[in-house]
């Protein structure tokens, strides 16, 4: 197939797509301490990381990594955060915002995402099983998709809105499958004014809190990275971002991966299968959330 990334200052070397590519901890389940952005980004700041350390990825102009922690890494102010939640906090944005809704993120589901919803003249979404007819709005993309929505909510999730809130000086987009050719190209556009690109992918959380890596996001950032290599090839990628795009164009059928991954089989399990089903919607929106003072609102490509 094609060549992708070109490693800066080596023509030769490519990022060649080819075919050689549980538990508790949903979002909005999650029963733990949420990630604790401040601590995260202070540790960054004591290794002189953020694109320019040890784990930065600072030589290339894209970046791939995992987590907050991960986006503490690689991210630097002035660059492009691209965070990846597909099941489901980056799906819920994406159907929440084509619709109108400006959606502001919350890393706590506690006291503090009620005051920020106050605080901004918005509705909180709340738990998928704690839904009431006075407030049925929660983390489900299938159920923002029908009824009324808000003009402005607030989103709780304590694995993609913490990434959001590493960097606060990083212009923010949110992606998934369903608008990661759109993400891609707004990315494109950013290279060409010479940012640079860094996509984080959130994964779940194990019990103990440790970071579980998740099929459905690594999908989803391989999806706006290859794509990102359709349109700039000749922009240097990190071995890490040029394996995860090969993972996703050498993966026969994404939809169906993603329908059976173990993250989807929770949601299944629990009655939430229709949130995989908008979640497998290939490219289906070209409605780009970009983060602008505080909230995810609609920039269409």
């Amino acid at each position: 197939m094609r060549n992708g990334y070109r490693r800066r200052g080596d023509a030769s070397a490519g990022c060649r797509h080819g075919a050689t590519a549980g538990v508790r901890g949903r979002d909005d389940e999650a029963l733990g301490e949420p990630v604790r952005v401040r601590e995260i980004r202070g540790r960054a700041d004591r290794l002189m990381v953020g694109g320019a350390g040890a784990w930065g990825q600072g030589r290339y102009r894209v970046a791939f990594d995992w987590g907050a922690a991960g986006a503490a890494q690689v991210v630097s102010p002035g660059d492009v955060l691209i965070v990846v939640d597909v099941l489901s906090f980056t799906t819920s944005v994406s159907v929440a915002v084509e619709r109108g809704t400006v959606v502001y993120p919350a890393p706590w589901r506690d006291g503090r995402a009620a005051a920020l919803a106050a605080r901004e003249d918005a509705q909180l979404a709340v738990g998928r099983r704690e839904v009431t007819p006075v407030r049925p709005w929660s983390l489900s993309p299938a159920a923002l998709r029908v009824g009324d929505l808000p003009a402005r909510l607030v989103l709780p999730s304590p694995n993609g809105s913490a990434i959001a809130a590493v960097h606060p000086d990083a212009t923010v987009i949110a992606a998934c499958l369903r608008n990661a050719r759109a993400v891609a190209g707004r990315a494109a556009g950013l290279l060409a004014d010479g940012r640079r690109v860094c996509v984080v992918a959130a994964g779940e959380r194990w019990p103990d809190g440790s970071l579980r890596p998740a099929l459905e996001d690594a999908l989803g950032a391989g999806a706006v990275l290859a794509a990102l290599a359709d349109i700039r090839p000749d922009v240097s990628a990190s071995p890490e971002a040029c394996a995860v795009a090969a993972m996703y164009t050498g993966t026969p059928d994404v939809a169906r991966a993603v329908t059976g991954c173990a993250s989807a089989g929770e949601l299944r399990a629990g009655g939430y299968g229709q949130d995989v089903d908008v979640a497998v919607e290939l490219n289906g929106s070209d409605v780009v959330p970009v983060l602008s003072d505080r909230a995810f609102r609609a920039r269409s490509t």
